[in-house]
């Protein structure tokens, strides 16, 4: 049995690293009293640090399983990507046939 392949755990985690870093900066950049600052005035009172002054990570089981759902989902959006080109003739798949499917394949997932 072949093994499919799957995206890099550490590439995946980079990524969500990016983003957890990019979000963190607006939200310091806005400034205001968002849904995280407010959960903090009411835990003021309460033992622990608040949401926004904790790290935010991934454990392996979930990196290893966002691995998994991406690779569906792209497998899934070139096949049916395909399908539509298949369906139109044309032996390539272009960037309008993955806009005609995406619609429907998040509703899906």
């Amino acid at each position: 049995m072949e093994k499919e392949t799957t995206f890099d755990s550490d590439l995946i985690h980079a990524i969500f690293k990016h983003i957890w870093t990019r979000r963190s900066l607006e939200r310091e950049r806005n400034g205001g009293t968002d849904a995280m600052e407010s959960e903090f005035l009411l835990d003021q009172a309460g033992a622990g640090t608040s949401k926004k002054n904790r790290p935010t990570s991934a454990n392996a089981n979930a990196l290893k399983l966002s691995c998994e759902l991406l690779q569906v989902f792209v497998t899934e959006a070139v096949q049916r990507a395909a399908a539509i080109a298949e369906a139109e003739g044309v032996s390539k798949i272009e960037a309008t046939h993955l806009e005609r499917i995406l619609p429907q394949l998040l509703l899906d997932f």
